[in-house]
């Protein structure tokens, strides 16, 4: 029996990328399958006919965006009493970085200046992360996340995710946006190519290689417990 991982995005965006290296270093037999979008990953799973192999299917899980919501539900509805469908419940690749618990010491020196200069931005994300894992959903109102962005009403929780683990990332060898996954995500410490010898972060003194990188962020963020949740076995 094989295993298959279906998501929503192309393969040359960050997110197909991520689970890509992720699954190639914790779950190198699970085959990561890309299925452009939304719309094709829900007709994928409606018309899939193989009861023989196992499906996981990463389906961003943006519970403000109303058609996200509507194809969330037919999902469910296709993947019900199919035993060999498993829905993994996550709200988008980005987020998982974010509620990440060594994000900001993996991103940042002790010393280095972005702690001051970003920090309204550090702030509005242990906010929205700390909101989400308390069952919340109302995280627009919230004093410190209006303080980082006073038009947040313009973004639904997987694009604000995206907004914040940008700005958390950008010009570092972390940068995350929707088309690019910094080197030091997917690469072992230190293979980015484009270090400058003043880009320092929180791994320079341990210089951790690609598998230790992704068991940390397995366990240290809710995949090891979302992937508990649907009997996948991930050996750390």
């Amino acid at each position: 029996m094989k295993t298959y991982l279906w998501i929503e995005d192309r393969k040359e965006k960050s997110s197909y990328i991520f689970w890509q290296t992720f699954m190639g270093q914790l779950c190198p037999e699970i085959v990561v399958e890309s299925k452009k979008n939304n719309s094709e990953l829900v007709k994928a799973v409606k018309a899939l006919e193989d009861n023989e192999n196992r499906y996981v299917i990463v389906f961003d899980n943006s519970f403000d965006n109303p058609q996200v919501v509507m194809e969330q539900k037919l999902l469910r509805k296709y993947a019900r009493n199919r035993s060999n469908i498993l829905l993994l419940d996550m709200i988008c690749f980005e987020y998982i970085l974010l509620e990440f618990k060594d994000l900001i010491e993996w991103i940042y020196a002790t010393d280095d200046e972005f702690l001051t200069k970003r920090k309204n931005v550090i702030i509005a994300r242990e906010k929205l992360v700390k909101t989400i894992q308390n069952g919340e959903v109302n995280y627009k109102n919230i004093r410190e996340i209006l303080e980082y962005n006073e038009n947040v009403n313009r973004y639904n929780v997987e694009q604000l995710s995206a907004k914040i683990l940008f700005d958390l990332t950008r010009n570092t060898g972390f940068e995350v946006s929707k088309s690019n996954i910094g080197e030091c995500w997917i690469k072992s410490c230190c293979e980015w190519g484009q270090r400058m010898p003043d880009d320092i972060c929180g791994l320079d003194a341990s210089r951790l290689q690609l598998k230790e990188k992704m068991q940390h962020i397995c366990k240290r963020t809710s995949l090891l417990v979302k992937f508990q949740n649907i009997g996948l076995e991930v050996v750390l």
